[in-house]
């Protein structure tokens, strides 16, 4: 089975958690479009949901399957949100970020009840740090804020090179926010909430790829079928 078909998979298992009337946090993301597109056949046949996407991608999609959609000004709470995961270890800790939409994803998945990741089995790992760590920062001052970010790598044990993440024809990529994002290539990251802490102190910082404490299920599609990672209480 391809990569595709298997996050496709994960996505279909994901579908079978929604209930009618739900209210719905849609994530980012070539598994999250998945997701959209096989909810869309269930409204389609009847299913009542309403979601609020992460991106101005993911409100495409949903416009485009059918979806109804709304923000998070209009309602203060979601029952569910089901989104990707670059990466995500057996304490249902992620790094998330690589569609850029990090921020969103973020304020979505903590307005909600719960948070399901999918993804295919190649994104679980032991400890995180493999994929780079996404971090959105303010253009203003950003010399001045990567310095600040290698201060929170050494107090949180960790180190790395930062780029900031390029676009088609080489300039900086631009998130839905207007801010840039700062990959860190951190290899391994043994104590993740506290990165997560100093990072979230520097000024600049917008928001960083760490999600901890946010997902309670994970669906990870392998061709032996799908593994459930659930929160341990």
């Amino acid at each position: 089975m391809t990569l595709d078909q298997l996050k496709r998979q994960a996505a279909a298992q994901a579908v079978e958690h929604v209930r009618d009337g739900m209210k719905l946090g849609l994530g980012t993301g070539s598994t999250a479009k998945h997701f959209v597109e096989l909810l869309g056949e269930r409204v389609k046949g009847g299913l009542n949901v309403i979601g609020v996407p992460t991106s101005e991608t993911t409100l495409r999609d949903a416009q485009r399957c059918g979806i109804p959609v709304t923000t998070l000004d209009q309602i203060d709470r979601l029952d569910l949100t089901v989104d990707g995961a670059d990466e995500i270890d057996g304490a249902l800790n992620a790094i998330k970020g690589g569609g850029g939409a990090l921020l969103r994803e973020k304020i979505v998945a903590a307005a909600s009840d719960r948070m399901i990741v999918i993804a295919d089995d190649t994104k679980a790992v032991e400890t995180l740090g493999r994929f780079p760590l996404p971090i959105e920062v303010i253009p203003f001052g950003l010399a001045a804020t990567q310095r600040a970010i290698t201060k929170a790598f050494a107090e949180a044990g960790v180190s790395g090179q930062m780029k900031v993440r390029q676009a088609a024809g080489g300039h900086a990529f631009v998130t839905d926010g207007g801010h840039w994002i700062v990959d860190a290539d951190l290899g391994r990251i043994a104590d993740a909430p506290r990165l997560a802490r100093a990072l979230a102190a520097v000024p600049g910082v917008v928001e960083h790829g760490l999600f901890i404490g946010l997902a309670s299920l994970a669906l990870l599609a392998s061709p032996g079928g799908i593994r459930t990672i659930e929160r341990r209480s």
